[in-house]
């Protein structure tokens, strides 16, 4: 192996989250995820024991991807919090680039097809966007102490919402083949949270 080349599993996993996205996890085999990874099918074997295997391995493996890239994110270092949610929002929608499974969710992609025959794979996607939400009600939570105490909405519920709101834009990016309705739906998710965060009076400008 080039010395350049990360282990073959590493390979696997990264060939599982593009295919899968492209393709969906029934029509995906494990012959296209190892031509994808350019490994042979004694090595997929070697590190799982099945699709399945693989796919709950694939899911960690999001994670930790996805984990690190908004840990690292710019909206990470914005120190109030209102601000900090609406960057969060504007971060989701500026990844939104290269073709739809370059952006698109593993972990909704993975549920919408394993709800019901692989409850090991549902449980394990709705894990991670579980995850991934309560990191986002952190904020939220600060956000709404901050500039809307009184508010009668739960910080962890709109944070499950943020996230219905994306998967949603995704799914619609796929119905059309492109990003744009993406872009569209998380500004409109902003928009939302943004009314919800009662902005200090003096943000509001006059209209011409």
């Amino acid at each position: 192996m080039n010395p350049a080349e990360p282990p073959s599993r590493t390979r696997l996993l990264d060939a599982a989250l593009q295919v899968i996205r492209s393709k969906g996890y029934t029509a995906t085999t494990i012959d296209d995820i190892c031509n994808a990874a350019a490994v042979t099918k004694g090595s997929f074997f070697h590190h799982f024991k099945s699709k399945e295997d693989l796919a709950l391995s694939a899911v960690d493996h999001w994670n930790t991807l996805t984990g690190g890239l908004f840990a690292a994110a710019p909206y990470q270092r914005i120190a109030d919090p209102r601000d900090r949610v609406l960057a969060y929002i504007d971060f989701r929608a500026a990844i939104l680039q290269g073709e739809l499974p370059d952006f698109t969710c593993l972990l909704g992609t993975l549920v919408q097809e394993t709800f019901e025959t692989h409850p090991n794979i549902r449980d394990a996607c709705n894990q991670g966007i579980a995850l991934h939400a309560q990191l986002v009600a952190i904020d939220i939570a600060a956000a709404k102490a901050k500039y809307a105490p009184d508010a009668n909405w739960q910080a962890e519920s709109l944070a499950f919402f943020t996230q219905a709101a994306i998967q949603g834009a995704f799914i619609l990016a796929k119905a059309q083949g492109s990003a744009d309705i993406a872009a569209q739906c998380i500004a409109h998710l902003r928009q939302y949270v943004a009314s919800l965060l009662n902005p200090p009076p003096d943000s509001f400008q006059p209209k011409e």
